[in-house]
């Protein structure tokens, strides 16, 4: 019979943290949907909407660089265990109740703050498991994995709440999160051949790569020994191809999380459309999402083991494909007054936006693999920073133009909405362009 111990440890290290950013974003779309659901139920502006919807990022902010910190020291599968913990007992035990604001805003907060430490934590286990030459395809599976349990999440939870009332979706949330933390609980560890594994984020993923400078790999007694230094804190901070990632994580959040918020607004006011009786179309960006994303994966690991393109070209290459063609749908999805048309233009715009990841997002363990979960923080607090703008700004922008035209019906109401992350696509395709490399540049 078969074991899953005899599957190759590092597969199953993949799978279990794209199961675990599936789960994540189930959670974050569930709460969008159940929430937008109560909160219309008890006419709530769309500004105060805006307001709690993101609560969840200035948490999720807090924790990034943390999170980056704590899994360099601790471990990066330690964290992330705790994370699930903390998140899944608050989905748990915190009741959806719109009017309770103080309840509400306190309970995102902490899930904000626990699901922060995840992203950095997982890109710290990444870079210990996964050898270079198969990194492309293993992040863009993982981080598709968010894109899949956003679509399930439209798919099912629309109907769960329909049937069983907005609290169901908290219920099956904190399950779901609490069968991941056991799964990952049993099979989870520090990679091996590693002398100091709680001090180190390299294992033997980085084993493979070519060393120099002040860190050398001893092989003693069958074992490998890592010398650590101090985290270049400065020289991170400072490096124009760390701000070229980080700029281009701003945008991509930016897009997703105002679509990803406002989606089921856009859905039920704009176009004046049930979710509940949208069945599955509704699911197909962030299907999209998930086909795009590992299809990047697959290119780039292709383009760069082939030798067809340098690592800093197929970056580069792929950011900018998928940005510019982002760019053009966000743009305009207003013009399209059907449900087709919408889920159409928003189903490329998420979906290029995916298949860009597999160039800024992978661009972490390019140049930094020894302090990935550290980059990873820096860059995410910003893509953390476009939720909290996004999501709060389309809330006013969305309240302002209701005001002007006594409805959300108009395309109007909805332009600068898609404008802005439309723009925003532009300006850092070009930054990347300008300012990114792929050569490994930190020791």
């Amino acid at each position: 019979m078969w074991k899953i111990t005899k599957f190759p440890k590092r597969f199953l290290i993949v799978i279990l943290t794209f199961l675990c950013t599936s789960v994540c974003y189930i959670e974050r779309v569930g709460f969008s949907i159940a929430y937008t659901i109560a909160a219309d139920a008890a006419e709530v502006n769309q500004a105060s909407k805006g307001a709690i919807l993101s609560t969840f990022y200035y948490g999720y902010a807090c924790s990034q660089v943390p999170g980056g910190w704590a899994a360099q020291k601790v471990g990066g599968w330690r964290i992330l265990l705790l994370s699930f913990v903390l998140w899944s007992a608050t989905c748990a035990l915190v009741p959806l109740d719109p009017n309770r604001v103080a309840v509400l805003v306190s309970a995102r907060l902490l899930v904000g703050v626990a699901q922060g430490f995840i992203f950095p934590s997982i890109h710290t286990v990444l870079a210990q498991w996964v050898p270079p030459h198969e990194r492309s395809r293993s992040v863009s599976l993982t981080t598709s994995g968010m894109y899949l349990g956003a679509a399930l999440g439209m798919l099912f939870l629309p109907s769960l709440v329909k049937f069983r009332g907005p609290q169901s979706v908290f219920v099956v949330e904190a399950i779901l999160g609490a069968s991941w933390s056991l799964l990952w609980f049993k099979y989870a560890s520090d990679p091996p051949r590693m002398e100091h594994p709680k001090a180190t984020p390299s294992g033997y993923g980085e084993s493979l790569l070519p060393i120099k400078g002040s860190h050398r790999n001893k092989v003693e007694n069958g074992r490998v020994s890592v010398k650590t230094t101090k985290i270049p804190w400065k020289k991170i901070l400072t490096s124009l191809p760390v701000w070229a990632i980080v700029v281009n994580n701003f945008t991509f959040h930016y897009g997703l999380y105002v679509l990803m918020n406002w989606l089921p607004t856009y859905f039920e006011l704009g176009l004046q459309l049930s979710l509940q009786d949208m069945g599955s179309s509704k699911m197909m960006p962030y299907l999209n999402m998930f086909l795009f994303s590992n299809i990047g994966g697959v290119i780039a690991d292709y383009l760069i083991t082939k030798r067809m393109m340098s690592v800093t070209r197929t970056r580069k290459f792929l950011n900018t494909i998928g940005f510019v063609v982002a760019s053009l749908a966000l743009i305009v999805i207003p013009m399209f007054r059907t449900s087709g048309g919408a889920v159409f233009c928003s189903s490329v715009a998420l979906g290029f936006l995916a298949l860009g990841r597999a160039g800024f997002a992978v661009n972490h363990m390019d140049i930094a693999p020894r302090y990935a979960g550290i980059v990873m923080g820096v860059s995410n607090t910003a893509g953390t920073l476009a939720g909290i703008v996004g999501v709060d700004l389309t809330g006013k922008l969305l309240e302002a133009a209701k005001t002007a035209n006594s409805d959300l019906t108009s395309p109007e109401s909805w332009r600068a909405v898609f404008f802005i992350p439309g723009l925003l696509c532009i300006a850092s395709s070009l930054i990347f362009l300008q300012f990114s490399t792929g050569e490994r540049i930190f020791d």
